[in-house]
């Protein structure tokens, strides 16, 4: 299992990433759906737009349909699909449970087979729901005992990182000359909207908790002329750091963003996130790295 090399693993975990595509294709798209999947599919491509609490129950019921289609390859496709949509914040910790259920339960029935020396995407999405969102889920399948490795792998890789990155008014950060305060390693950009709606959360945590050591590091692949601005709109003042080359997101295996990681004070990786997180969500992680 740890023969994979780690640019494999990166590689298939970016795929999960692309089950999107699955949804948001034109007519042109080859993947012929059902009339019983068809309304599925235009409720999960409506997802983003929908206020949290409906999104919620949404997320929910679609989980529980997607769980009663046969058992064809569509029906992985739109499991798989809501596990992606269904981390951008927090939904509840039950409606995240039906989803994991409904995604283990198509990999169960539908089995995919890997590719040489790749990992299924559908096992690592199933995987780091139960690593990082700590939800219940169990399978036979050594793809998903591979995947658990694999990110073990990963988090180990993190645990070591270190960057030298400058801010917008050129002052040099090193993450591990931060040893003895608590940090927030949160990477971003500006044309990805849950990125966007998390900035506010993250300013007024950075706001209460700057004075007791905690930094965030936020951090952008994208050229200051299109950060700065942005940056000075939102009137955020938590460092935001210039990764050219996107050298440190390589470095952290980051597969989509936004992703953040918590560091506490001794340096020890205390915590991350699949995808944007809310205001008690970052609270969560902050209290697992010791800030209260």
């Amino acid at each position: 299992m740890r023969s994979l090399s780690r640019t494999a693993v990166v590689a298939n975990i970016v795929l999960g990433t692309l089950l999107l595509l699955c949804i948001s294709l034109t007519a042109q798209d080859k993947i012929v759906w059902s009339d019983q999947e068809k309304p599925i599919v235009e409720q999960i491509r409506g997802l983003r737009k929908l206020d949290d609490n409906v999104r919620a129950r949404t997320t929910r019921d679609l989980a529980l349909q997607i769980r009663q289609l046969p058992s064809v390859p569509n029906k992985l496709r739109l499991a798989g699909a809501l596990a992606n949509l269904s981390t951008e914040g927090d939904f509840g910790r039950d409606t995240l449970q039906e989803v994991t259920t409904t995604l283990a339960d198509a990999l169960r029935e539908l089995l995919p087979a890997a590719k040489q020396g790749e990992l299924n995407p559908l096992y690592v999405e199933l995987a780091s729901l139960v690593r990082y969102e700590h939800m219940r889920a169990t399978s036979d399948d050594p793809q998903f005992t591979q995947a658990m490795t694999s990110l073990e792998d990963a988090d180990a890789v993190r645990e070591k990182a270190d960057f030298a990155l400058s801010n917008l008014q050129g002052k040099t950060w090193h993450l591990r000359e931060l040893r003895g305060k608590t940090v927030l390693v949160n990477f971003w950009a500006t044309w990805c909207p849950p990125c966007r709606k998390e900035m506010p959360d993250l300013q007024a945590l950075y706001d209460r908790y700057k004075d007791q050591g905690f930094v965030v590091l936020a951090i952008s692949n994208e050229e200051a002329a299109k950060v700065a601005p942005f940056i000075a709109e939102r009137n955020i003042t938590y460092p935001v750091l210039l990764d050219p080359g996107g050298k440190a997101a390589q470095l952290f295996q980051v597969d989509g963003i936004p992703k953040s990681f918590v560091y506490d004070r001794n340096g020890k990786l205390a915590a991350q996130s699949i995808d944007m997180r809310t205001r008690s969500q970052f609270l969560d992680m902050l209290k697992q790295a010791g800030l209260q």
